[in-house]
């Protein structure tokens, strides 16, 4: 089969031909159509990640059709159209994940080739109402999203709600959940365009993180918020725990601009502030985020689209951070 495979750090990837997986005992085989991108892959990519080995087949999403299963008990699902839960081996403990916890595109082969070989657990049906490119770019970026959101917020309707540095993937999740929750979501960026997208899909409004006084812009505009979902940490996560309303939660699962400094932690203990980490999502999120897909009849946002062949292509429009929603493989 084809595959895009990461050969060597900071290089581009290889298409190649790699041999045909064949599934063991409680494994199925997929022919995959579609592969999303996230930036996990750009990281690992660049070197940035930990327990990088090469040679290795990125990719955590994928969506396409079962060809084969390694145990005649899991035969229902031949021919069946799935998507793929990167989150492999969980644990027992919904809480959080156990020590084999692992995300699928590194250790194990992933998603930037025609088949995949992946544990039957790990597979959900294909919502009907998606295409396989909405299909693909939903597990990782929509499981993280949904564990954030609903699993460790706990939002309610009626709350409002700040997400910070809409247009990737997760945080544009987080805005159709928020909404399709019944919250009233605001959003920030350090793109005007990409603030007023937000607005069209449904955002009460937004603020210019790069203006020094975004806090306060928030402040006029919406007051405190209820919740607040972050994904980069950095300098202005202390301006989040002000923004947050006393009881308020504040849940976060990346740092992209490095750790916070300056947190008054006295703002945090008395006005009991929730500050709650979070990452992808146990078997149970991932069924429920599917369900509040299908039953909201919820579509991904796609930025663009590149054959399997141009996974270059896909990972530098990745790393010019231009998107507005997912980057695709078109695998077939």
């Amino acid at each position: 089969m084809k595959a895009a495979v990461f050969a060597a750090i900071r290089q581009p990837l290889v298409i190649q031909s790699v041999a045909d997986p064949v599934a063991a005992s409680g494994q199925a085989v997929v022919r995959l159509e579609a592969a999303a991108l996230n930036h996990r892959d750009l990281w690992i990519q660049q070197g940035l990640y930990a327990g990088i080995k090469v040679p290795i087949v990125l990719g955590s999403d994928g969506a396409g059709r079962v060809t084969a299963v390694g145990s005649p008990v899991d035969a229902a699902w031949i021919d069946r159209e799935v998507i793929i839960n990167p989150s492999l081996d969980w644990g027992v403990d919904p809480r959080a994940q156990g020590p084999n916890f692992r995300i699928l595109g590194l250790p194990d082969n992933g998603t930037f080739a025609e088949q995949i070989v992946i544990p039957v657990a790990n597979l959900a049906p294909k919502p009907a109402h998606l295409s396989w490119e909405q299909a693909a770019a939903l597990p990782l970026a929509g499981l993280t999203a949904f564990r954030a959101l609903i699993t460790r917020a706990q939002l309610r309707a009626g709350e409002r709600v700040l997400l910070t540095g809409i247009g990737g993937g997760v945080a544009l999740f987080t805005l159709q959940f928020a909404l399709a929750a019944g919250a009233t979501v605001w959003v920030t960026s350090s793109s005007p365009e990409k603030i007023q997208r937000a607005r069209a899909l449904g955002a009460a409004g937004g603020v210019n993180y790069r203006d020094a006084n975004w806090a306060e812009q928030l402040q006029q505009q919406a007051g405190a918020f209820d919740v607040i979902i972050d994904n980069a940490g950095g300098e202005g996560f202390a301006r989040l725990i002000e923004l947050a309303h006393p009881g308020g939660r504040i849940a976060f699962f990346g740092a992209t601009r490095g750790n916070p400094s300056g947190i008054d932690l006295r703002k945090c203990f008395s006005r009991q502030i929730n500050l709650l980490g979070s990452t992808m999502g146990s078997p149970t999120d991932f069924a429920s985020m599917i369900r509040l897909v299908e039953a909201k009849k919820l579509v991904p946002m796609i930025d663009q689209t590149y054959p399997l062949g141009d996974a270059n292509s896909a990972l530098q429009r990745m790393e010019a951070s231009a998107r507005f929603g997912k980057i695709v493989l078109a695998v077939v």
